[in-house]
């Protein structure tokens, strides 16, 4: 199974590009988070295949979350 972590401010974003995933990976297994610190709290509680993560977050910049 794969596990893929979508980083974004917008729900709206969320949704389409999760909608997207499981179309095309059926069996994958998708988390979100719509901050930078919900993204940084995921990452260090579970071991994610792939994180999508959007530059411009609300409290946290993208470029400063993936360092």
């Amino acid at each position: 199974m794969v596990r893929i972590l979508l980083a974004d401010d917008h729900a709206v974003v969320r949704r389409g590009l999760k909608q997207i995933i499981l179309e095309e990976l059926a069996q994958a297994f998708v988390g979100e988070a719509a901050t930078g610190q919900a993204v940084l709290d995921s990452v260090r509680k579970a071991n994610w295949d792939a994180v999508v993560l959007d530059i411009s977050l609300p409290d946290k910049n993208g470029l400063d979350v993936l360092k």
